[in-house]
């Protein structure tokens, strides 16, 4: 049973890394696209205070035309996240399948040793029914 234990604390483990991966990656999207969000608020104000709109334009604000960038960086990042998000999804999914196919495993064998202890605790009982020979019996004249 030490090694279903183990096993099951192993699994338990790996599910629960997953899980924290799983975890880190969604607040690094939020996170993403929040800056691209706030990158887009202050590009607009740029934009705004500058009066100009067209990017080709001469006179368009530099700090807006860089802050484009590290917001298309920043919504790049938040893509390539996304696919490593679906991918670190389906390891916990297997992960847990894992765990669950562990702990069923250990039930079922934790069921059948208490059947098996039902059993051999129930011989004695049949020995103890068994009529007691007589003495005379184990003598036997031939």
């Amino acid at each position: 049973m030490k090694s279903r234990e183990s096993i099951i604390r192993l699994k338990r483990f790996q599910a629960d890394e997953k899980r924290r991966q799983v975890n880190q990656i969604q607040t690094m999207v939020a996170e993403f696209e929040r800056m691209a969000r706030d990158l887009e608020d202050q590009i607009n104000v740029e934009q705004e205070r500058a009066g100009i709109r067209d990017t080709s334009h001469f006179a368009y604000p530099t700090f807006a035309k860089a802050a484009m960038q590290r917001r298309d960086n920043l919504r790049a990042s938040a893509q390539d996240l996304e696919s490593q998000l679906a991918a670190a999804q389906e390891g916990l999914n297997l992960a847990l399948d894992e765990l669950k196919k562990a702990e069923l495993m250990a039930t079922r064998d934790q069921d059948r040793g208490t059947a098996g202890t039902g059993q051999r605790a129930h011989a004695p009982d049949l020995a103890a029914r068994r009529p007691a020979r007589s003495a005379g019996a184990d003598r036997r004249s031939w």
